[in-house]
This record gives structure tokens, sequence and C-alpha cells, in this order.
């Protein structure tokens, strides 16, 4: 028996990757019925729920406008209400004062322009010669020319439709007589 010489075996070569590997790419589902690797968004229904969300931010926005022009119709009525009020009171003042002859105080309810045209004796004066009121009925105050319509009825019973022009006094806000009369 011959033995063959005793080559050895050089160990083995390490192996450098000379390129990355191609990606692989799946293959498309077989047919009808495969699941896609993903959930497909959906189709049916897109513009019904565009219309529902269009149609709610639509209504959120007319529930905010219109509960803005709510507000400035009851802040409208509110100070309407309260400037007829106080044009209310100067005049009834002014009316009651001149119908127990309390002249003087009638006088002090009056603004300045009016007291400026005369004093204190000629208003009296003037008053005293005039038939009192002794009933009246104011109506509503007209804040653009500042005047409230009274029906007044005089001691004699007849019934006449005169008009009380007011002013605001600069200093506190209220207003003051400056006429009564047609």
């Amino acid at each position: 028996m011959t033995t063959a010489p005793h080559v050895p075996v050089p160990p083995p070569a390490p192996q450098v990757p000379s390129a990355l590997p191609a990606p692989q790419v799946p293959a498309p589902p077989p047919g009808p019925g495969v699941q896609p690797p993903f959930p497909a968004p959906p189709v049916e229904g897109k513009g019904k729920r565009i219309g529902w969300g269009l149609g709610i931010g639509a209504g959120v926005l007319l529930l905010v406008c219109g509960g803005g022009v709510a507000a400035l119709i009851g802040l409208g009525t509110s100070i309407s209400g309260a400037l007829d009020e106080q044009a209310h009171a100067a005049v009834n003042g002014y009316l009651n004062a001149l119908k127990a002859e309390r002249f003087d105080q009638a006088y002090g309810m009056l603004c300045p322009d009016a007291q400026d045209e005369q004093t204190v004796s000629e208003f009296r004066t003037k008053a005293e010669g005039e038939e009192p009121i002794v009933a009246w009925k104011l109506g509503t105050f007209d804040t653009i020319y500042s005047t409230v319509p009274v029906e007044a009825t005089y001691r004699d019973g007849d019934v006449r439709d005169l008009e009380a022009s007011l002013d605001q006094n600069t200093s506190t806000g209220e207003f003051e007589v400056c006429e009564v009369g047609e």
C-alpha cells in the first residue's frame, strides 16, 4: 500500500460581498379574496364624511355668529330700555314739580341752555300764567332727537300732544328737560 503524499488543504477563503443583494419585491397576491399587507383607505362614503364635516362646521359657525348677534340685540335692547327709563324719570320729575307748583325745583331740572334763556322769576311768572297740566302719559324716548312725546291733560279737560326735549348733563350723565311744548 502506498500512501499518497499528504498535501495540506488550505482553509476556505473568506467571502467578501461584491455588491448588495437586489431587493426582493413580493409578488402580487394571487387573486381576489387575498388580503394586501396593509389596509387600503376606505373609498365608500368619503363624500358623505366630507358633507357631514362641512355641515357640522357650518352649524358651529352659525351658533357662534348667531350668539354674537343675539348678544348685540340684547345689549341694544337693554341700553334702549335704560335710556327710556331715565328720560321718563326726568320728564315725570319736571311735570310733577310743575303740577305741585314747586317752580324753583322745576327750574333746577331744566338744562343749562334753558336756564340761560330765563331767570327763575321769569320761569315762575311764565309757569303760573299757563294752564296747569294735571295728568300725562309719556311715549317712547326718541334717541335720535332726544325727545319724549307727552299726551298732556290740562285742568279744563283739554288733551294735547306735546313733546319734551331733553339734554344730557355732561358731568352726571342724567337727562335734563330743555322744553315741553307743541
